[in-house]
């Protein structure tokens, strides 16, 4: 399946550091299959608020994705970034071809059925 490390990056200043970041960073996911999903695009915001930037970068699967991460060529560059621009990063695993909802729907129901109070604590959006 496949994974993706999705990036939800703050606006920064430029910087001679992030440029050289930026130069570098693909030749550090590439020999682990990766490839820039989302990058230097305009997001729409439906729903909240997202200021800044998303990057997306996917992978054939997870084990990937962690071998990238913990690799010592994207180490080496990390720094580059995280001086200079704040920002949540996650790793996340795709779904199946094919994936449907049906066991999430019936592990919601089950919890429902054992605590009808659950209902009752799900925050709602303002």
């Amino acid at each position: 399946m496949p994974a993706y490390v999705i990036a939800h990056l703050l606006d920064a200043a430029p910087h001679p550091e992030i440029a050289e970041y930026i130069e570098r960073l693909p030749g550090t996911f590439a020999p682990y299959g990766g490839r820039y999903l989302v990058h230097m695009t305009q997001h729409e915001v439906k729903e909240g608020s997202w200021p800044g930037n998303v990057v997306m970068i996917g992978f054939p699967g997870i084990t990937e994705a962690r071998a990238w991460w913990d690799s010592p060529a994207y180490r080496a560059i990390a720094p580059l970034r995280s001086r200079h621009i704040a920002g949540d990063i996650i790793m996340v695993e795709g779904v199946p071809d094919g994936y449907a909802p049906a066991a999430a729907v019936r592990a919601i129901r089950e919890s429902l059925a054992e605590s009808p109070q659950a209902e009752e604590s799900i925050p709602t959006a303002r």
